[in-house]
């Protein structure tokens, strides 16, 4: 591990500024993802700054209904919260899957959306990774590519060594959730206070692939805002993984449904474990909304959300898997919500 210097600042606004004015600076929140990055040598700060009991623990409702969720909340507290678990079922459950409850006590609801790939390309640093040092190339093009992206990736990928591309994946559940509810982001940067949606947060690698989120230099994640959605008191996730304990997606899907008696009025769709960020469903809502509520019509959307999917070969055989996996678990966890408005 590399020598870095450790600040403790009184206030989040000298949070931000503190890394502001070192390029090679990072925040601290619970640590369960950039601790592993610094023993791996994966991520080398000259300045790690502690904001931890800085941003609030405190979740308020808003006045339209919502919640405002600080960022300092650990993602136990979260999913405990009988509020989330009423309102937002989906998000309890998306938290619940992801981890076991000690990392779930340390981990932030600030920090969580945050964190960087699993790749183990990413965390190997004998291997080329555009992410870790753009340029290098993807040992993962080609390579082990199980829980690697189909949505999302260029239709043709160059050659691995030379390809400015990633295929990773993004391993957060609670970030699957929180983009299928429409959530809010609240951040403090150098030029002050803003907001920006979550579906807005992630980018795709394009070509930076270093960089995961829009977030500038200095920003800092200090409050997750769920908005009123009425309809996300109907709604649940559902994760495909190798093994039942604490592992990461194949794939995963967080839904919210409004019916009008067999009709569906509204849906909320997002997919985890098949794209580089957090990917909502668009054309399957699309082709849900003002439809018929039947397994024919969720697994006519799934196919619709999966045309554009682009299987990646590997030496383990690669995860063409994915598609015919999401076709049927798609329209299941719609089904689930549906025979829940008529139980």
């Amino acid at each position: 591990m590399k020598p870095f210097a450790f600040a403790r600042p009184g206030s989040v606004a000298e949070a931000v500024r503190e890394v502001s004015a070192e390029p090679n600076a990072v925040f601290l929140g619970g640590g369960t993802n950039l601790v592993d990055h610094l023993k791996l040598g994966v991520a080398r700060p000259d300045l790690v700054v502690d904001v931890r009991t800085l941003t609030s623990r405190e979740t308020t409702d808003t006045d339209d209904g919502g919640l405002l969720v600080g960022a300092a909340v650990s993602n136990s507290e979260i999913a405990a919260d009988r509020r989330v678990r009423e309102r937002y079922p989906v998000l309890a459950q998306a938290l619940l899957a992801g981890a076991n409850g000690q990392l779930r006590n340390l981990a932030t609801v600030g920090g969580n959306p945050l964190q960087r790939t699993r790749c183990v390309y990413f965390q190997d640093v004998t291997t080329a990774c555009n992410k870790r040092e753009p340029g290098s190339g993807c040992t993962a093009v080609g390579g082990y590519t199980r829980y690697h992206a189909v949505l999302g990736v260029p239709a043709a990928l160059p050659d691995a060594t030379a390809a400015d591309t990633c295929i990773a994946t993004h391993p957060s559940d609670m970030a699957v959730a929180l983009a299928a509810l429409d959530a809010v982001v609240h951040v403090l940067g150098p030029r002050g206070a803003r907001t920006l949606p979550f579906r807005e947060l992630h980018r795709l690698p394009g070509d930076d692939p270093s960089r995961d989120t829009v977030l500038g230099h200095g920003d800092l994640v200090t409050a997750i805002e769920l908005p009123p959605l009425p309809m996300a008191a109907r709604s649940t996730y559902r994760k495909v993984r190798d093994r039942a304990s604490y592992a990461f997606a194949l794939v995963s899907v967080a839904a919210a449904l409004d019916l009008d008696g067999d009709t569906v009025r509204d849906v909320r769709l997002a997919l985890g474990g098949v794209a580089h960020v957090p990917w909502r469903a668009t054309r399957a809502e699309e082709v849900l909304r003002g439809g018929p509520a039947t397994e024919h019509a969720f697994r006519a959307a799934a196919e619709a959300e999966l045309a554009a999917a682009q299987p990646q070969p590997g030496v383990d055989g690669g995860n063409g898997f994915k598609i015919p996996l999401l076709t049927r678990t798609i329209p299941a966890t719609l089904r689930d919500l549906t025979e829940g408005a008529t139980s």
